[in-house]
């Protein structure tokens, strides 16, 4: 077992362990009040909230599953594929086995994905929505450039067909996660060893693998085509929405993040944070106290 595998990054939660939605959801949960959902992102697992759950969960009732697929979270049936809708209705399953009928969402990369697309498909249940370092998926393919293809080739190659990511995964998973992790911290050295221990740990797993790239398959196919029918179609988001987003990152962005969620939706707020793309672990404070400030509004 990795150094801090067994590593309590949530003292005072209690062990999410439930099955909805064809899936095994695991993660932690506590505290007490409006309920919030909290979505990580890739290539991690629900621990990238440890720095925002503890201080959310004196006044919320704090959700904090992994992703279905990553971490420990394990998924059934996988035909149809693992698109962000089906993924939406597997955390509505869950939070309907928790007994909360109305949300807060806060994701985090592909955590904020699933968190739009939850909003989107599901809009009475959603009461806030937080987009960390997202523009929705269609936007996103709409503004690729040599800069954007460079910086996010994962997108692409995680997306080709077949297993042929899957197997060139397998040759040296840490080498792939650590060269991953350290461009979107900036370096390594900036993750705390524990951590990266954990994230080692779920990605040297073939399952979780598979997982990842069925998520980035079903973004470059029908997660664009969903996002493509609520555009045309004039759908929007009906509840508030927060956008948080890098400083460094957006400096090599082509559409400024405001721009682009105030299409999809009438109440939209948010602010550049310093620092870089993981924004829950690279700065916390920022992060908490706009998360806070919005939530209280809700």
């Amino acid at each position: 077992m990795a150094h801090g595998v067994g590593h309590d990054f949530f003292p005072g939660f209690d062990r999410l362990d439930l099955e909805a939605g064809d899936v095994s959801f695991r993660g932690r949960i506590g505290g007490s009040g409006s309920p919030v959902l909290l979505l990580h992102g890739y290539p991690q697992t629900h621990i990238a909230w440890r720095f925002i759950a503890p201080t959310l969960a004196r006044s919320h009732t704090v959700i904090v599953p992994d992703l279905p697929g990553y971490g420990d979270s394990r998924t059934r049936n996988d035909q149809p594929r693992w698109t962000k809708r089906r993924v939406a209705g597997a955390l509505v399953a869950l939070m309907d086995r928790l007994g909360h009928e109305r949300f807060a969402v806060v994701g985090h990369d592909r955590g904020a994905r699933a968190g739009y697309r939850l909003a989107l498909d599901h809009p009475r249940r959603v009461a806030a929505y937080a987009s960390l370092t997202v523009i929705p998926t269609l936007d996103a393919f709409a503004t690729i450039d040599k800069t954007f293809a460079l910086n996010a080739w994962h997108w692409f190659f995680l997306a080709q067909p077949g297993d042929l990511p899957e197997r060139m995964l397998a040759a040296d998973p840490d080498a792939y996660l650590d060269t991953a992790l350290a461009k979107m911290a900036g370096g390594l050295e900036r993750i705390d060893p524990l951590v990266l221990d954990v994230y080692r740990n779920a990605f040297r797993n073939p399952h979780v693998r598979h997982a990842i790239c069925e998520d980035y398959r079903a973004a470059a196919s029908e997660d664009l085509e969903h996002d493509a029918s609520d555009a045309a179609a004039g759908r929007k988001l009906a509840c508030p929405v927060l956008v948080l987003w890098s400083e460094r990152e957006q400096r090599a962005a082509s559409m400024p993040p405001l721009d682009a969620w105030s299409r999809w939706a009438a109440n939209v707020t948010g602010r550049a944070v310093p620092g870089g793309h993981l924004l829950p672990e690279d700065a916390p404070d920022v992060v908490l106290s706009s998360l806070q400030s919005f939530l209280a509004g809700q």
